[in-house]
């Protein structure tokens, strides 16, 4: 079955088309710009080249047309018509408490995803963009919702709950919702069938680090803690965002520097993290690269990145009651053995030594990291968030 993955965010929409069950992608790429001056489809080419189509783009709907046209075209085309796909799976950011698993989309599923725009305002609105244009463009086509608040529906109270007036959730619903959880899912499923274990009596720590990042503990294979809250904001030093930081804090700049909301979102979301310590960027690469020229600035920014992994993970251990399995995934979490290395040191108390040559050798692939004579065993893994969509879309259009 040919499906195609969308992905659409406030500007941007990623693609993906996928033969199913094989998991063979015929076609991937997406649209940039959607909406500004500029606007243009990247796409990957079968020798793995890149390819830019400029073209205006105004909204959604013309840029998932665009998408469609390029999919068929007689230069770039991955199929002859549009009948051959038969699905169509979402990337939807917010399900709220209603959904805990993914479903087909319906009218009453649209009203619900609408209901959550409310704490998923910058994402949920264009995640229903790309909804509205399949169903415009392909009236008849089965379309699939994969939320990534879903997996970490399974937290229990004590965890997902904050400590304040009681009828702030159950009036506004301002509660921890968790994100990334598809790529936490897909991990810990693969860890599981990597090293032929069951879920159940396991105790597993998951790490998707990259420009966002989150930490989940699982313990059965369910979520049971997760490091981002009610927005992606919580949690870990990231790219460009904050993460843990004193709300009292926010509010004695608000009021010392006459901050109104908006300014004080866009310096947490956008100007702090790796960025805003360090001054020169949020990249990685180009962090390190600092780093080794002796930017101390750069320094500080990667230790205070790594302690606060550190420090979830140590966290994490002990509300668990220990751990089995450590899995590194997202962009520098599959990528960079140097942070993988320092995250992991100092962890021996806890029986955790990573291979030094394993390590070294993970880029990109998945690989058991941990030493012969670790007591918990550590890999990276990959994350492959578009092939757990085709997955459960797959599984619902057959039902």
């Amino acid at each position: 079955m040919k499906i195609l993955v969308l992905n659409c965010g406030s500007s941007s929409i990623k693609y993906k088309l996928i033969d199913m069950p094989a998991n063979n992608v015929l076609a991937q790429g997406g649209v940039e710009k959607v909406g500004l001056e500029g606007s243009f489809l990247k796409l990957t080419l079968p020798n793995g080249e890149k390819e830019i189509l400029e073209k205006d783009i105004p909204e959604h709907t013309v840029g998932i047309k665009f998408i469609l046209e390029v999919l068929t075209s007689e230069k770039y085309g991955a199929i002859k018509s549009l009948d051959e796909i038969e699905a169509v799976g979402h990337r939807v950011v917010h399900g709220g408490e209603k959904f805990n698993s993914s479903v087909l989309i319906t009218d009453d599923v649209i009203k619900s995803i609408e209901d959550c725009i409310k704490v998923a305002p910058l994402h949920n609105p264009p995640n229903l963009k790309g909804v509205e244009a399949v169903k415009e463009l392909m009236p008849e086509i089965p379309q699939v919702a994969v939320f990534d608040t879903a997996f970490h529906q399974t937290m229990p109270q004590k965890a997902f709950m904050y400590a304040i007036p009681y009828e702030l959730y159950t009036k506004d619903g301002v509660r921890r919702y968790g994100f990334h959880g598809t790529s936490h899912r897909y991990v810990s499923k693969r860890a599981y069938e990597m090293l032929n274990i069951k879920p159940e009596g396991v105790k597993m720590i998951t790490c998707h680090i990259g420009n966002g990042g989150s930490i989940t503990a699982i313990k059965d294979g369910k979520s049971v803690d997760t490091s981002m809250g009610m927005t992606p904001l919580e949690g870990l030093v990231m790219g460009t965002r904050a993460g843990d930081i004193d709300t009292g804090a926010v509010t004695y700049l608000m009021e010392r520097e006459n901050y109104d909301i908006k300014a004080v979102s866009n310096i947490l979301n956008k100007q702090s993290g790796l960025f805003g310590i360090s001054g020169v960027t949020s990249d990685m690469r180009d962090l390190r690269k600092a780093i080794s020229e002796g930017n101390e600035r750069a320094k500080l920014a990667l230790d205070m990145f790594v302690y606060r992994i550190k420090k979830y993970i140590g966290s994490y251990i002990a509300a668990l009651g220990g751990v089995d399995v450590i899995v590194f995934t997202g962009g520098i979490g599959e990528n960079v053995n140097v942070v993988r290395d320092a995250i992991c040191d100092g962890f021996e108390c806890f029986g955790i030594k990573l291979d030094k040559n394993a390590n070294d050798e993970a880029i990109g692939v998945e690989r058991n990291i941990s030493a012969k004579d670790s007591k918990v065993t550590v890999l990276a893994i990959p994350t492959d968030e578009e092939f757990m969509i085709a997955s459960d879309t797959l599984e619902i259009v057959k039902k």
